[in-house]
């Protein structure tokens, strides 16, 4: 055998070796991330008596569906399905405004010169700036002012005036399509709202796509909207009904670990549907412009 055949197998050989530790690493560091999810899947399938006894056991025994008829019973007499519900129309309200206020604003700011442009686009982005909990009781006197506290509005209504971040994020999209086309429609008598809605819309659609899934995960995982602004049973969302599974003397944690399992469906369905999008949205929007 030559040297250079000997060369070329020792190279075959480490590159084999490299490829087996790096999947094995991957593999690994991929268990431990999706272990406490596997986990509470499991607790979810267990007695509430066998949870803690063996932490580390992801395969249930006895198997059991309990949890899951017990947790969506829900308290009060109010099924688990009502926080469903409410907690899916709150999503995508607020989805659905986020996407379309930040499509106008960004289309705005980034196709049409406006006087104070610039100082109006340097207040958004300072926006992202203020903590939440900075606005938090300004919030809260404004809407109880406007007798909003006890319904949906608070969590809704704003989303339909726009968010710095989805802005921004659409903006630096709308930048990298080539300004010749407005140009193009101008000269064939084409308005602004033409254009927006004929040639700009159809060409940022994995940028509304990204805004969109952002937007409806955030809301659907909102905690302190929820115990700010609602004040009755029948209008609690998930993320706040599955708080009240404990209180000062008992925790159902098999039913709470159930309705999470649950809670997390609606995620992981407008994930994987639109994840071609969401991937392009966010690539594409952070390197035009």
């Amino acid at each position: 055998m030559s040297i250079a055949t000997k060369r070329l197998h020792s190279i075959r050989r480490t590159r084999r070796r490299n490829t087996v530790i790096y999947h094995f690493l991957m593999s690994a560091f991929c268990f431990a991330m999706l272990y406490p999810l596997l986990w509470m899947l499991a607790s979810s399938l267990k007695p509430n008596t066998d949870i803690f006894v063996s932490v580390s056991s992801l395969i249930p025994h006895p198997l059991t569906f309990e949890n899951y008829i017990n947790g969506w019973k829900g308290f009060a007499g109010i099924s688990f399905g009502v926080f469903f519900r409410n907690s899916l129309v709150i999503a995508l309200l607020h989805s659905f405004g986020c996407t379309l206020s930040a499509s106008i604003v960004a289309f705005g700011f980034a196709r049409i010169r406006f006087p104070g442009r610039n100082v109006w686009f340097v207040s958004m982005i300072l926006t992202m700036m203020l903590p939440g909990q900075v606005m938090m009781i300004p919030r809260f006197i404004l809407f109880h002012k406007l007798g909003w506290v006890g319904t949906f509005l608070p969590m809704t209504v704003p989303a339909f005036f726009g968010g710095a971040f989805n802005i921004f994020l659409v903006m630096q999209f709308i930048r990298g399509i080539p300004r010749y086309m407005d140009e193009a429609a101008r000269i064939d008598g084409c308005s602004w709202y033409g254009i927006y809605f004929y040639i700009i819309l159809p060409l940022i659609v994995p940028a509304l796509v990204t805004v969109m899934v952002l937007s409806f995960i955030g809301s659907w995982g909102d905690f302190m909207g929820s115990l700010l602004y609602l004040n009755t049973p029948q209008k609690y969302t998930v993320a706040y009904a599955l708080k009240l599974f404990s209180d000062s003397s008992f925790t159902d944690f098999g039913a709470t670990f159930a309705m999470s399992v649950l809670s997390m469906i609606p995620i992981l369905i407008i994930f994987f549907v639109f994840q071609r999008n969401l991937i392009e949205g966010i690539s594409l929007s952070g390197v035009k412009g």
